[in-house]
């Protein structure tokens, strides 16, 4: 005979439709909307001691300088200028490819080096830099833009603007053709630009609106890659080191 004091575990569960049906009984009263049945099930959660299991973050893999100078060596033998500016563009903004795509040519403003991303992630607007040094190159090309009647800063001959499978294709090619052993999608070339200014230095509080992350908090993976990098200019500043 089991102890009564010891809840029975039955071998085999309902499936989760029939559950949800027996539940939407209970809760249709209710009226629910989605705020109110996260809540509800939030507490469920809590009476029933069910811990809510995540998968530990896997860190991204960031290119090394090595691989993106061979990277970049193959876009500008390709001498093809779109590329190169749309390239550089990535590699000096650190926008998302959803948004890169998006750009204006009005949204760009050159005597201020930065660009405006409208409706970025989380529906949040934000101004990004580019160096004083991609201003001459970034203006020719939009004054090519504008000759053929575009809108955006990267349009295809359709006069459309790119689409992010087009900008992913496009980073792969060169990655093959520079024979890189890992792809370089534009998630890689946002990764390296943050995590080099992690390695420079450059605090959170700066990285943070520039990056468009939601807090500083979401930083610190970039912060865990760059130790590593930074393992060697450490072992030269460490001499110096009063103690």
């Amino acid at each position: 005979m089991s102890d009564p004091a010891v809840p029975l575990v039955p071998t085999t569960r309902k499936p989760p439709k029939r559950k949800a049906r027996q539940l939407a009984k209970h809760l249709r009263a209710e009226n629910p909307d989605y705020a109110y049945l996260k809540a509800v099930f939030r507490h469920l959660r809590t009476e029933l001691e069910v811990e809510v299991q995540r998968e530990p973050k896997r860190l991204p893999y960031v290119p090394t300088e090595a691989e993106i100078r061979r990277y970049y060596e193959e876009v500008w033998t390709g001498r093809r200028g779109q590329d190169i500016v749309l390239i550089k563009t990535l590699l000096f903004t650190g926008v998302r490819v959803s948004e890169l795509v998006r750009i204006r040519l009005v949204e760009v403003d050159l005597d201020a080096c930065r660009m405006r991303i409208t409706q970025g992630k989380g529906a949040k607007d934000r101004t990004v830099p580019f160096p004083s040094s991609f201003k001459e190159t970034l203006s020719l090309h939009m004054d090519a833009q504008r000759a053929k009647g575009a809108d955006f800063l990267f349009e295809s001959s359709w006069k459309k603007p790119y689409s992010t499978r087009g900008v992913r294709a496009l980073l792969a090619r060169y990655a093959a053709k520079a024979g890189l052993e890992h792809n370089m999608p534009p998630h890689r070339l946002r990764h390296f630009l943050f995590t080099w200014l992690k390695t420079q230095g450059i605090d959170d509080a700066l990285i943070q609106p520039y990056s468009g992350h939601a807090s500083r908090t979401s930083l610190e993976i970039y912060s865990r890659v760059a130790l590593a990098d930074a393992q060697e200019s450490y072992d030269k500043v460490i001499e110096r080191f009063p103690v």
